[in-house]
């Protein structure tokens, strides 16, 4: 009961959002990889977005100023991954915080002799189990270097449902956990032997940090350069897919032949 009114109530104040389609399209000029979705993808992530926006609280940090065109741009990126799995996925906290660029995070940590290490740790975003998303945002896309810290800290939410973001998130019904096990682990195992072999390696090599980031930084790839990831590991790709219930590589391959009609 309590539920169904929490998304009837999202739903009224969504409603109210006055979004022109100029406004949109300004928005998604700067993610051109919504293009890989179909048209009737495309109109229910703006409606899902809308219903995002309504529950989430967004705030500027840093003296970061959020405008609408940053909600729009954050609220569509974090409602990617979701599409066809729902906003309860993100039903247990509220808040984002948006930096202006890169931020520093104090650390503690204990060695094995007992001493305590404070530093500081510069970072571009950061997901809290049951807290806030935390993210960097740049003005010129170009200054994250190909990194989507939107989508990577909302697959680390995604990872979090279940325990600590181990690479292994709650499972839809339907997908064997031992193959995506195997898939990942295997996909792990190599990326990481690559990067110790200082290979310049097509993906994030910062994936190679834990099993958890290995996803986070997969999720990124699936959506952003999905025909890539499907090149490199078919099987994390065909894992993810059934995951997130979405084929991108389908949509970026039609429009490379589009491109070449």
């Amino acid at each position: 009961m309590f539920s169904a009114y929490r998304r009837w109530r999202r739903q009224q104040i969504a409603a109210n959002f006055a979004v022109d389609d100029a406004a949109w399209q300004q928005v998604e000029a700067r993610l051109p990889f919504l293009d890989f979705l179909e048209p009737a993808e495309r109109a229910r992530l703006r409606v899902l977005t809308l219903e995002f926006l309504a529950e989430k609280q967004i705030a500027g940090a840093g003296g970061l100023e959020v405008d609408n065109a940053m909600r729009l741009a954050i609220g569509l990126q974090a409602c990617l991954p979701i599409l066809n799995i729902g906003l309860g996925a993100y039903g247990d906290w509220v808040g984002i915080i948006v930096y202006p660029g890169d931020f520093v995070i104090p650390r503690n940590e204990v060695d094995a002799a007992g001493v305590v290490h404070e530093y500081d740790d510069p970072v571009l975003g950061e997901a809290w189990r049951g807290g806030p998303v935390v993210v960097a945002w740049f003005d010129d896309a170009n200054e994250a270097e190909g990194i989507n810290v939107v989508l990577h800290e909302f697959a680390h939410k995604l990872d979090m449902r279940n325990g600590e973001p181990d690479g292994m998130p709650q499972l839809p019904a339907g997908m064997d956990a031992g193959s995506w096990a195997r898939e990942f682990s295997d996909a792990y195992a190599d990326l990481c032997r690559r990067v110790d072999e200082g290979e310049d390696t097509p993906l994030d090599p910062y994936a190679s940090e834990n099993p958890g980031e290995f996803f986070a930084v997969m999720s990124e790839a699936f959506f952003t350069t999905p025909l890539l990831l499907q090149l490199e590991y078919p099987g994390v790709y065909a894992q993810l897919a059934r995951f997130y219930r979405l084929d991108p590589a389908s949509g970026e391959l039609r429009m490379s032949k589009a491109g070449h009609a």
